[in-house]
This record gives C-alpha cells, sequence and structure tokens, in this order.
C-alpha cells in the first residue's frame, strides 16, 4: 500500500514525538526535524506529500522555511502549527503561502481533519481514487479506466503512475522512486525503474490526458495535456 509521508518541523522533541504516535496511528509515515535546514535535508533524500511545520524554531525558522518551500514546491500542502496566535503572525504565515494555520495547544484530532483536508485538495484522497482529465485510477483495484476503456496493471506500474499523476510536473529521481516503491531494502536494479516506465509509456501511447517525460540526467515525471 501507497504510504503518505509527513514531514514535521518542530523544535520542541515532546511535541515532535506526539505528532509522529498520533500521525502514525492514522496511517501516515513521519520524518522528524527540528527547524527548516534539517528539514531540508531530509527533502532532498525523501518525498515528502504534506509538511507540518512551527514557527519559533533555530538555524531557519518556519517563515524562512516556508518560503524556500513555496519556491522550489508551490503545490506542496503545509499546515503551520504555532503558539504565535496574533493576527500579524497568521497574515505572514498565510503570506508566505501556507495553507493552513493552528495555533498551540493543538488538539491533535482536528490537526489529523485538517490534514485530510489538505490531502484531499492535493489530489490525494483516501479513496485512493485519482482524476487526470478523463481518465480515473483506482488504487484498490489497481486499474485505470479511460472513457470505459480499462486497463490493469501490475502492482508496482500502477503505484509509480499514481505516484506521478498525483504531482505532475515533479521531477522524481530513478533512486526515490526506488526507495518509495521497491522499498529501502530492494534488491532491485535500478534500471528495473526505467523497465517499467516502458512499460507504462506503451500501455498508454494512446491516452492524450498525460505523458511521462524523462529529464535527462534527473529522471522522470508527468506533464498533464494542456
Amino acid at each position: 500500500m501507497l504510504m503518505l509521508k509527513i514531514l514535521v518541523v518542530e523544535d520542541d522533541d515532546s511535541l515532535l514525538n506526539l505528532y509522529r504516535i498520533v500521525l502514525e496511528k492514522q496511517g501516515y509515515k513521519t520524518l522528524l526535524a527540528h527547524h527548516g535546514e534539517e528539514a531540508w535535508d531530509i527533502m532532498e533524500k525523501e518525498h515528502v506529500d504534506l509538511i507540518i511545520t512551527d514557527i519559533l524554531m533555530p538555524v531557519m525558522d518556519g517563515y524562512q522555511f516556508l518560503r524556500s518551500v513555496r519556491d522550489i514546491y508551490p503545490e506542496m500542502p503545509v499546515l503551520m502549527i504555532t503558539a504565535k496566535d496574533d493576527l500579524a503572525s497568521k497574515s505572514m504565515g498565510f503570506t508566505l503561502g501556507t495553507d493552513d494555520y493552528m495555533t498551540k495547544p493543538v488538539n491533535t484530532e482536528e490537526m489529523i481533519l485538517r490534514v485530510r483536508a489538505l490531502l484531499r485538495r492535493a489530489n490525494i484522497i483516501s479513496t485512493k481514487k485519482l482524476t487526470i482529465r478523463d481518465t480515473l485510477l483506482d488504487y484498490d483495484a489497481m486499474t485505470v479506466n479511460r472513457e470505459g476503456e480499462m486497463v490493469t496493471l501490475t502492482p508496482k506500474e500502477f503505484q509509480l503512475l499514481y505516484k506521478f499523476l498525483s504531482y505532475p510536473n515533479k521531477i522524481f529521481t530513478r533512486k526515490q522512486l526506488m526507495d518509495e516503491i521497491w522499498g529501502l531494502e530492494s534488491q532491485s536494479h535500478i534500471q528495473t525503474i526505467d523497465v517499467h516506465i516502458n512499460r507504462l509509456r506503451r500501455h498508454f501511447k494512446h491516452n492524450p490526458d498525460f505523458e511521462i517525460v524523462t529529464i535527462r540526467g534527473l529522471g522522470y515525471k508527468a506533464v498533464i495535456s494542456a
């Protein structure tokens, strides 16, 4: 099953651990950082589906971190959680591009509701269905349907396609895809990715809704038709 990854950036270890426990009970994989620079170190190695970040942190605070995230990942869902509940602080967060804002002490049940809402907005919905123009991907059935024409894929093929189409125009390296879908302990060769990409291209060579593009020297991305 595809596990969504949430990066939590918080300098208070007790809160960091609390958020981790709450999120993992809901089936999310958590990545933990104490400040913005540490978070960027993680993001250079791991794919992230959503970010939860504090504001008042050492080294690189939440505002600086959010600004840098928006420069590179304009569509990344971000939830700010902070003790700063004044209007000016909230205004600054939303101006810089946060999608949602919560103040401490946090009701963790409400936090989960907000996380789910942000993921829905990012087209990563709990029903595991994704619509790209006239193409419908059903994660549970591992099928792709366009105008009544059904394509059934292997689990790895489907997970690759679902990942690409969940983040149009985002470049994924071969290593990222191997770690995400085959797992860190996999003995499969990195060229396995290329084999599966070629299969997907053959499956959907007549589908006008999207294309999987090779970015030379970097990896692959999905491009949605205009």
